[in-house]
């Protein structure tokens, strides 16, 4: 069965799967088994669907229906092909601008951005196909249906963003405080994608490692650290005053 962003049962999770429908993340009790299960983990895994094992309590407070064991959420949007977009902005009139964000978790953080991001011109966000947010209906509740106008793309890494957007003379630029330079000090005059880490621990050691710029927000308070939307949309405002 299923309801607007909702899908419980595992017959109808699998018909949703080889219907087409573009689930967003699978969430399974831990422990399940059985031959319709197997079925499910086969197309899951095949499909490369986004998984997550909790225990029975996580499932009934998602629905209180007979979940028998799963509940799947359904998004509310279609995704990009991140080639496709990476594509149609170079050869459009405006300059890209390009949105990465490495592990962020809070839905309510990624409907912010997504807001912040339709207002600021952005031409895409890409996020991770596993351990992202989810595109739920909470997500286009915050983002004030903005999620329904900038294009979002999911990739198997964030790596791999990375290196398609530099193949396509797009620079990267992480927001990180690991770093002496400011965003006053970034050029964000040419093509662009800005890089969000995680709320917790910020952007992968590895992913700074191959970016072409790093930069960070002058914090003077005691407080060291900013809410993860609202240091992007400080990042994203630089860059419309240094293009306006």
């Amino acid at each position: 069965m299923e309801n607007n962003y909702q899908i419980f049962g595992i017959r109808s999770i699998i018909e949703a799967i080889q219907a087409g429908k573009t689930i967003d993340k699978v969430f399974i009790q831990k422990g399940l088994s059985g031959s319709l299960f197997k079925e499910l983990d086969t197309l899951l895994r095949k499909e490369q669907i986004n998984t997550s094992y909790v225990p029975v309590e996580k499932l009934n407070r998602l629905t209180k229906n007979n979940h028998q064991g799963v509940v799947a959420n359904i998004s509310p949007i279609e995704f990009h092909e991140i080639e496709t977009l990476i594509s149609n902005s170079l050869e459009s009139d405006t300059t890209p601008l390009f949105l990465l964000l490495d592990q962020l978790s809070d839905v309510r953080n990624f409907g912010a951005i997504i807001r912040t991001a339709e207002c600021t011109g952005v031409s895409g966000i890409i996020i991770q196909k596993k351990g992202a947010a989810p595109v739920t209906a909470d997500t286009v509740k915050t983002s004030a249906g903005a999620a329904f106008k900038v294009p979002i793309c999911k990739v198997d890494h964030i790596k791999d963003a990375v290196f398609h957007m530099q193949a396509s003379g797009i620079q990267v630029v992480a927001a990180t405080e690991k770093t002496d330079n400011t965003v006053y000090d970034a050029d964000f005059s040419g093509p662009t994608a800005i890089i969000m880490g995680s709320e917790d621990v910020g952007i992968s050691p590895s992913i700074l490692k191959l970016v072409d710029q790093k930069a960070k927000l002058p914090l003077l308070g005691e407080i060291q650290s900013l809410n993860v939307s609202v240091a992007c949309g400080a990042f994203l405002y630089e860059a419309v005053r240094q293009r306006l």
